[in-house]
């Protein structure tokens, strides 16, 4: 499990973007930030950093957020762990940059390193901009499945 704060950082041409992994002692920054799609809740922040099958890392260019990515440990009882990336979400004027890249390969990196043994994710077909990034990133891109929700899950 990686226990560091900032895990890497990467030099753009007048910014330094660093990587976080979530922790309760870097929290607070996520406050005020514009990659979800709803102002942060201090009461579910709290519920996600106590749950430990909960993981989310984040791209800061100072003390600004712009990028983050979360997902899930999936738990079966015939099954090793597999892992769930929620959302990924970096701020308008700084996509193009590499940041969902080096989010998603930090994410992935904190789910083997818990043991997940697949990881796994949906998007929308219309979604040019993330089927690139997940391709990019060497992902295998599915046929024929079909989603279903309740109450709203998929609702914005």
């Amino acid at each position: 499990m990686i226990q560091a704060d900032c895990d890497f950082n990467i030099k753009s041409m007048k910014d330094e973007i660093t990587y976080h992994v979530l922790t309760p002692q870097n929290a607070h920054q996520l406050h005020g930030s514009d990659v979800f799609d709803h102002s942060v809740d201090p009461k579910q922040l709290a519920a996600f950093l106590s749950d430990p099958g909960h993981e989310l890392v984040f791209a800061a260019i100072g003390s600004r957020v712009v990028g983050m990515a979360s997902g899930s440990v999936l738990l079966h009882p015939d099954k090793q762990p597999a892992f769930f990336i929620n959302e990924v979400g970096v701020t308008e004027e700084f996509r193009r940059r590499g940041i969902a890249t080096s989010l998603c390969n930090l994410l992935m990196k904190v789910a083997r390193d818990r043991g997940c043994q697949g990881i796994w994710l949906a998007t929308e077909k219309d979604n040019v901009e993330a089927r690139g990034l997940y391709r990019r990133l060497n992902a295998r891109e599915t046929r024929d499945i079909v989603v279903y929700d309740w109450d709203g899950a998929l609702s914005e």
